[in-house]
């Protein structure tokens, strides 16, 4: 069964979806300050988004739905080719300790 979230139909829907990468970062989370609260007031209302710069940061940013840019699609395929590159360095690393590890022998 997938997980399912309700937004009541006042509340609109948000702009941006959780892992979803932007100029700012990858999306971890989103909430929501309804009009007319102390909350809306103070920070303005609308959908508020916790962003994590990139995986390897310890640091969380928060931002409005309106300070958050997309990607271009050509930015995103770099990202995530990029991402790929550095995966597969990472698996020609460990596939050369184990056969060194395993003398030469594998089940690959």
């Amino acid at each position: 069964m997938q997980p399912t979230t309700s937004i009541p139909r006042h509340w609109g829907y948000p702009r941006f979806a959780l892992e979803q990468r932007t100029k700012d970062g990858i999306i971890l989370g989103f909430y929501y300050y309804p009009s007319g609260t102390e909350l809306a007031e103070q920070f303005g209302g609308g959908w508020r988004y916790t962003l994590m710069p990139d995986k390897n940061s310890d640091e969380l940013f928060h931002f409005q739905e309106s300070q958050i840019q997309s990607l271009s699609p050509e930015e995103l395929f770099h990202q995530i080719t990029a991402e790929i590159d550095f995966y597969q360095q990472q698996m020609s690393i460990l596939n050369r300790q184990l056969t060194v590890l395993t003398g030469g022998f594998t089940n690959a």
